[in-house]
């Protein structure tokens, strides 16, 4: 499998999307500059967290219109595997691959901690090692993760059943006090009707090792291996 990480100015967790793959996965893996427009030749290709051109105007605004986004879309429209991470999700809602837009988080201020998320759905290729109802934990680190989406766009996504992640209690309950961000419908995570791009505002990168305290982001990448080696 080949995988690419793509690397924006102000990406900050491209390293740690490119350690896991290469050193925990030991997957072939690249950089991506934002700046290449051709993209063939990879299975998956990763945005990673960070503060894309500084976030400036709306955090993934500018970099929705840099030439990778270009050769993405048509990596996309050929069923390519595309897994957005925090600021590579709210790239994808800019870019249109994903419904629904990003605000501030309910008390204005950035948070960096451990979550626990329920997965919704365990038949994507981001979650098929898994079952349904599990609860992960998880760390999410943003200020604007608040994901919102209208009425009729919810219940478009619930319809379709692409809502993959929920904040939930340790337990699975998603209530208030289990939502961080103040998202709608404690939804931390969400795929396109094809199935085939995630948007995740939790870090699945930053816990596939012990000595991080969790390994419960490998789920994601065992997934999508599993996906990709089984030709789904």
């Amino acid at each position: 499998m080949k995988w690419g990480v793509v690397v924006f100015p102000g990406s900050n967790c491209d390293h740690d999307c490119y350690w896991v793959l290469k050193h925990i996965f030991n997957q072939e893996v690249e950089y991506i500059w934002h700046k290449q427009s051709y993209v063939e030749g990879y299975d998956c290709i990763v945005l990673p967290g960070g503060f894309s051109y500084g976030d400036y105007l709306r955090t993934g605004a500018i970099a929705r219109f840099s030439k990778v986004m270009f050769g993405i879309e048509k990596f996309v429209s050929r069923g390519g595997i595309i897994l957005g991470i925090c600021n590579g999700f709210q790239i994808l809602l800019e870019a249109g691959f994903l419904p629904g837009a990003m605000l501030r988080n309910k008390n204005l201020n950035f948070i960096c901690k451990y979550v626990t998320i329920r997965v919704e759905n365990d038949k994507t290729p981001f979650t098929n090692v898994t079952s349904q109802d599990r609860v992960l934990n998880i760390p999410i680190a943003h200020i604007e993760g608040n994901y919102y989406a209208d009425k009729t766009t919810i219940e478009e996504l619930k319809k379709n059943n692409q809502v993959v992640f929920r904040y939930s209690t340790p337990e699975g309950r998603c209530a208030d006090e289990a939502n961080p961000n103040g998202s709608i419908d404690n939804i931390a995570g969400i795929c396109n009707r094809e199935g085939n791009i995630l948007g995740m505002m939790p870090h699945p990168e930053r816990c596939c090792e012990k000595r991080l305290g969790t390994e419960d982001g490998r789920v994601i990448f065992e997934s999508i291996l599993r996906w990709l080696k089984n030709g789904n």
